[in-house]
């Protein structure tokens, strides 16, 4: 077999490997999960596991950087468009909700399980992490400064709202999603108030 197909190969076990323990994380926890379950979901024997991590700890840095890398890339692609504030910030709300359907496991393990890591990893997933902040919280000052938004808005607070937002619905994505991704970007857009259309004289 050629190089490049047996690297194909290892990668997509690799791939297999990552899932697999995102499901057996997302299910008992970092600390009640053990390398045979992670196998045993894979469905190859313990020493095997080793071929793709060296440790559970390992296992679990690699399971969280799955989980947020797509996202954070997809979120400098939204930022760096020339479309309206309001398809940016649709399109940020699709994005990170459809990630959570993704890579469901994946998400729930980096926000639930990544503070077991070592300070470096966790400090590595924190600049992805203030990255996709950072590049919304970017998309509410361009929307303030052509006017779209109001000049007070705090866009710091404004970019962790919607981020809490799709983390709250993220967990709870058995729902329709794009009920859910409509419903949600109306309700940043507009509010909870009735806007009255003004009656002439």
């Amino acid at each position: 077999m050629a190089p490049e197909s047996n690297n194909n190969r290892y990668q997509q076990q690799r791939q297999q490997a990552i899932r697999s323990a995102a499901a057996v994380f997302a299910e008992k926890g970092f600390h009640g999960a053990s390398t045979k379950d992670i196998a045993e979901r894979m469905g190859i024997k313990q020493g095997s596991l080793y071929y793709y991590f060296k440790s559970k700890e390992e296992a679990l840095g690699e399971v969280c950087h799955y989980g947020i890398e797509v996202y954070v890339d997809r979120m400098q692609s939204i930022a760096d468009s020339d479309q309206p504030f309001e398809s940016k910030l649709m399109a940020t709300v699709t994005s990170h909700l459809t990630s959570y359907r993704e890579r469901n496991e994946a998400l729930k393990v980096h926000n639930d399980e990544r503070l077991y890591l070592p300070e470096d990893k966790r400090a590595t997933l924190k600049k992805l992490g203030s990255n996709y902040r950072q590049q919304l919280e970017h998309i509410f000052e361009e929307g303030v400064a052509s006017g779209v938004l109001r000049e007070s808005l705090d866009c710091h607070f404004a970019a962790q709202a919607v981020i809490g937002m799709c983390n709250g619905w993220g967990d709870i994505i058995q729902l329709d999603i794009y009920d859910i991704i409509q419903k949600c970007t109306d309700l940043l857009l507009n509010g909870f108030r009735e806007r009255r259309k003004e009656t002439r004289q």
